[in-house]
């Protein structure tokens, strides 16, 4: 007798039913579309860690009191590093199962998973989709703290040397700013580095670096570009459209 005639006997004494082959398709299409949502949604994450990381300003560290862990753990938004690591796990898992997964180390497994995440994530970031797709998240999740308001949170600080908001009105060594509380200052800017990058009119957002003279008084030792696509906001004061 044969060994596929054995084989087949002992099935069916043992009442053994091959598995149809439809399971296996199913299997792998599941697989597969595990593998591609964890590295679509682990780009995704990475994408928007870079767009805070490109908001961040790290000069405000070389100014700030307070320690680079602290002003770190106030704006890198946690919720998407959380969730890079998450995918970044099940990608791992996925590709392990998968057809050939089994013959890859754990090694080249999150290589190769943090690789591709990577890569999109840093397609996405270029193309402004995390910046979109951050805006999208921060109109539609009321808990959510943004990129944007906790850069306006840091840069809201004048009695600590920090201010930022919107030029309304310019003269050779003061302008008028408001803020992105809608308050009003008087900035003296006429000892202030300013990069020729900065565009010093009306309408523009600036951050600063200087001294509080008063409530309504700063003298600026320093001035920079805000940063950022305004086109995804609505006003001037940084604040979250649709949430209440």
């Amino acid at each position: 007798m044969k060994n596929a005639e054995k084989l087949l006997n002992t099935m069916k004494e043992q009442n053994i039913k091959p598995i149809p082959k439809w399971r296996f398709t199913l299997n792998r299409f599941l697989i597969g579309l595990a593998i591609i949502i964890s590295i679509g949604i682990g780009g995704l994450a990475f994408s928007i860690i870079l767009f805070s990381i490109q908001q961040l300003g790290f000069d405000l560290i070389t100014h700030m009191t307070h320690s680079t862990v602290e002003f770190l753990l106030g704006l890198l938004p946690f919720i998407w590093i959380i969730l890079l690591i998450i995918f970044l796990v099940l990608g791992m898992v996925s590709i392990k199962n998968s057809r050939k997964g089994y013959k890859l180390s754990p090694a080249r497994l999150l290589a190769y998973n943090t690789s591709f995440s990577i890569l999109f994530g840093v397609l996405f970031f270029i193309s402004g989709g995390a910046q979109w797709f951050e805006h999208v998240f921060d109109v539609n999740v009321s808990s959510y703290e943004s990129v944007r308001e906790k850069k306006v949170n840091m840069w809201s600080m004048p009695e600590k040397g920090y201010l930022s908001g919107t030029i309304e009105s310019i003269t050779d060594n003061s302008l008028i700013l408001r803020d992105f509380s809608n308050k009003r200052w008087v900035i003296d800017f006429k000892d202030a580095k300013i990069p020729a990058v900065l565009d010093m009119e009306e309408g523009s957002e600036i951050k600063l670096f200087g001294q509080m003279i008063s409530k309504t008084e700063f003298k600026a030792s320093e001035l920079k570009p805000w940063g950022g696509n305004q086109r995804f906001y609505n006003g001037r004061n940084g604040n979250k459209k649709n949430k209440d």
